[in-house]
């Protein structure tokens, strides 16, 4: 049985981590708010350009643009964002099982964040490239990758380009999630994936029945393929990089808020448990006393 000095060093030692996980739960929750606005404000953009896309896709074919050629091959890139720090919970280890399930064996990666990118060492998958994005996400920082990853598509060292992150869905709840970048495509019954906005939820079926726009292109369609397909990309990439910082701000202020509840009634145990001892050592103390006045009598 512990004596009263190691629960005392105990209790202090529990108190410790409690304030020290108290103070990353407050941390966490003030960069959570900033990463929370950035991630929803972020969806109505990427809603809109997304149906912009949808409805001028029927003015094109696969071949009008090198982001929408469909290819046959199985080469496959994914972009995967995870965390730089743990304490935040499952989401890194979520998402690196919905990737072993979404994706090919094969795999070339592209990481952003140092979590993912020891996991790939581990298991021996061919990491061709690593960024770092600050935080708060700059926009100036995710053009970089969508311009590495649209770059190796379009030399065509590869068929097709995902996405890997953990979609925002609400404080409690994150979700990982693998989305189809490139090439860019539609959804139908027959089809793989949507131009669905990272985070977004587009869905075409809803506006399947919205009229048909008859656009006019100035100066040409190439003109603006050309311009929209790269802005979509790097969009997406940047949508997908807040959704990832608001979902792991989100994990670790709920799991340093479990640890400091989990601490705090960890104190309460140890506490009582020091009490019953100590209240024991004195109950036998006056026992000693008395007997030893009897003894003398």
């Amino acid at each position: 049985m512990a004596n009263l000095r190691d629960i005392r060093r105990r209790i202090k030692s529990v108190k410790n981590t409690a304030q020290i996980t108290r103070a990353m739960q407050l941390v966490a929750a003030a960069k959570m708010k900033k990463a929370q606005d950035q991630a929803l404000a972020g969806r109505e953009y990427a809603l809109r350009l997304t149906e912009v896309l949808f409805s001028i896709r029927n003015n094109f074919s696969q071949e009008s643009h090198p982001l929408l050629e469909r290819r046959e091959g199985n080469r496959e890139l994914v972009l995967v964002i995870s965390t730089d720090k743990g304490l935040c919970g499952p989401i890194n280890t979520n998402l690196a099982r919905k990737i072993r399930l979404m994706t090919s064996a094969d795999a070339d990666f592209v990481t952003v964040g140092r979590k993912f990118r020891t996991m790939a060492e581990k298991m021996g998958r061919n990491l061709i490239a690593d960024f770092t994005v600050k935080d708060p996400v700059p926009f100036a920082q995710t053009r970089p990758i969508a311009k590495f990853i649209t770059q190796q598509f379009l030399d065509g060292n590869y068929d097709k380009v995902s996405i890997a992150f953990t979609s925002f869905i609400n404080t409690l709840r994150q979700e990982p999630e693998v989305v189809t970048l490139l090439p860019i495509e539609g959804k139908d019954k027959s089809e793989t994936r949507a131009f669905e906005a990272v985070g977004g939820g587009f869905s075409v079926e809803a506006h399947r029945n919205d009229p048909v726009r008859d656009y006019v292109f100035e100066p040409n369609p190439a003109e603006v393929l050309k311009a929209i397909l790269p802005l979509y990309v790097n969009y997406e990439v940047f949508q997908a990089i807040s959704e990832a910082r608001a979902s792991e701000h989100s994990a670790r202020m709920v799991a340093m808020k479990a640890a400091t509840d989990n601490a705090k009634k960890f104190i309460k145990e140890l506490t009582l448990e020091y009490n019953k001892l100590r209240q024991g050592a004195i109950t036998a103390e006056l026992l000693e006393i008395t007997t030893a006045m009897k003894a003398m009598e």
